[in-house]
């Protein structure tokens, strides 16, 4: 089998291995959000910060939802970076942002954040932070789902099925989740460009 073949093989594993419910969670929470006018903020580092920028378009065009990702703001992270210390950069945000008990965080990582093994330290303090004001969290990530797991109202554990392939899968599934989140009855309120094309 080449190695394409091997990886596909395991995309389709874990669609086959994805816990409807907890996506279902996410969609009732994200509407009740939407319908008590929070906001949400994606957090995310590396490739899920990435997913983040492009999931607040889709929550914001899609879905009639107030979004943000601090990492879409390079001047004030690297500041706060520089000055602060990366561990604080989306709490210190958080908090300039006065978030509020109507808000949601929603957590894009591969690990889920773990302060014991120094991994997305700064995932950590802000659902922290979070559960302290009193936001709804959700999280897509993989593994075992890390801190994120633990605290989360809602959490989409994308299934390892090859431990060599964790983050390449929990990246790209993100994106799968999410796209079917903006998609979903509950939250999509616009029609996207093509389907709205005849």
């Amino acid at each position: 089998m080449s190695y394409t073949e091997q990886h596909l093989r395991e995309a389709s594993a874990i669609i086959d291995k994805l816990d409807a419910d907890a996506i279902e969670r996410t969609a009732v929470l994200l509407a009740e959000l939407r319908e008590r006018r929070g906001r949400l903020f994606l957090l995310g580092v590396g490739g899920s910060a990435a997913n983040c920028s492009h999931a607040v378009n889709d929550f914001r065009k899609i879905c009639g939802i107030e979004a943000y990702a601090p990492t879409d703001n390079v001047s004030e992270l690297t500041a706060r970076t520089n000055d602060e210390g990366w561990a604080s950069v989306f709490i210190e945000w958080l908090k300039v942002s006065r978030l509020t008990p109507s808000d949601m965080l929603f957590i894009f990582s591969v690990g889920g954040g773990n302060r014991e093994k120094n991994v997305s330290p700064n995932l950590v303090a802000a659902l922290e932070y979070g559960k302290e004001v009193g936001a709804k969290v959700c999280g897509i990530v993989g593994r075992d789902g890390g801190y994120t797991a633990t605290v989360a109202d809602a959490c989409v554990i994308i299934p390892t099925v090859n431990p060599q392939n964790v983050t390449p899968h929990t990246e790209a599934f993100q994106a799968v989740v999410w796209h079917l989140l903006v998609s979903h009855p509950a939250l999509k309120v616009s029609e996207t460009k093509w389907e709205s094309t005849k």
